[in-house]
Order: structure tokens, then C-alpha cells, then sequence
């Protein structure tokens, strides 16, 4: 299927920001695997659009998600409390292979699908306290290219990465104290993304 436009054992291109850690692959997945996990994901993934509390009001979130994890792990952010479904067998294999490539061990996913351009992610961190001091995060994109956003907490600067479909973007070490992230709306994208974050969840 066409779509619009780690540390140790991958090549991978580090983003010269200041305060963070960050590096990205663009072909970590291979057309035909990407393609292939893509549509698994669509067609077996039970998907559900939850609610979160921002300033006090309940809002639904502009996207689908779902969230896996070894057993007894719960994820919360925004006034959401998520208990993690069985792995499915594919994202199981997925995550071995993403300890093994980033010399750490991830217990918990978090998947977000984007229906289209109408659906996004505001401006945030992956700061919550159950995922540690410094955080790795490692994100994998499949489906449509999107806009990632990076801005600095203080000097405000931005920078933007289009994120390609089998993709990889690593983020570690300061970055989640000094750097928020989005995925902005895009009118012209008719076609589906799917972001896989693998984390590692302290309980």
C-alpha cells in the first residue's frame, strides 16, 4: 500500500536539538512489513475514543486509542486511568525486537490511530512520574506521513520531523523535561496513521 507523504544496533540520524536526546530511522520497517502490520492493526485492534479532563471539563480525545501491557500495568494522564489489554502476538514481537535494538526493555504501548487529518495530538510530554526520571520513548509510525512538532519549554523554539511510514523517532535521556510534542491537524490527509509509543511503565 502507497501513502502520502537506535542507539545500538540501527543507523539512525540524530536531531542536533539542544536538551534531548532524539534520533530517527525512517526505515526501520520495510514497506511490505509496514504495510502488513498496518492492516493487522486496523482489522484486529479493538480501538475506543476515551475521554480526558483538561482544565476541569471532560472532552473526548481527537483520535482512537488502545493501550497493551505485561500484566498489572495501568497508564494515567489528563484524568485517564488505562489498564493494559494482552499483547497482541505481532506487537509482542515488535516490542522484543525494540528491546533488543534499544538495550532496554519496554513493558507497556500505548497505540493512537488517526482517522485522517481531522485527528491530532495537542502539545504535551511524556512526563508522568510512572515512566521515570528520563524516559525512553520509542514510536513507531505506520500509514500516513504526518507532521511531528517539537517545541522548547523555554526558549520556545520549534522543529518539525515528518514522521514516514515504518518510521522510528527515539526519544531519551532530558528530552521530556525540555520538550513538549504534537501531531498537528492536517487538511489534506485523507488516509490512517497508526502510532505504536513503546515505554517502560515503574509500578
Amino acid at each position: 500500500m502507497r501513502y502520502a507523504s537506535c542507539w545500538l544496533n540501527v543507523s539512525n540520524t540524530d536531531l542536533a536539538l539542544p536538551d534531548a536526546e532524539i534520533r530517527y530511522q525512517d526505515d526501520f520497517l520495510g514497506p511490505a512489513e509496514a504495510d502488513q502490520l498496518m492492516q493487522t492493526l486496523l482489522d484486529e485492534i479493538s480501538w475506543r475514543q476515551d475521554r480526558i479532563r483538561l482544565f476541569g471539563r471532560e472532552h473526548l480525545i481527537p483520535r482512537l486509542q488502545a493501550f497493551q501491557s505485561d500484566p498489572g500495568i495501568h497508564y494515567t494522564y489528563s484524568g485517564l486511568r488505562l489498564a493494559g489489554d494482552d499483547w497482541h502476538p505481532a506487537l509482542a514481537a515488535l516490542k522484543a525486537r525494540l528491546d533488543q535494538t534499544c538495550n532496554t526493555r519496554f513493558n507497556a504501548l500505548l497505540l493512537n490511530l488517526y482517522r485522517d487529518g481531522q485527528d491530532a495530538m495537542g502539545w504535551h510530554a511524556d512526563n508522568e512520574r510512572e515512566l521515570g526520571h528520563n524516559p525512553v520513548i520509542a514510536s513507531i509510525s505506520l500509514g500516513a506521513e504526518r507532521r511531528f512538532r517539537l517545541r522548547h519549554n523555554q526558549s520556545r523554539d520549534t522543529h518539525s520531523l515528518p514522521l514516514a511510514h515504518g518510521s522510528l523517532l527515539l526519544m531519551a535521556g532530558p528530552t521530556q523535561h525540555y520538550w513538549q510534542h504534537s501531531l498537528p491537524r492536517s487538511k489534506p490527509c485523507r488516509q490512517p496513521r497508526i502510532n505504536l509509543t513503546f515505554r517502560f511503565i515503574h509500578v
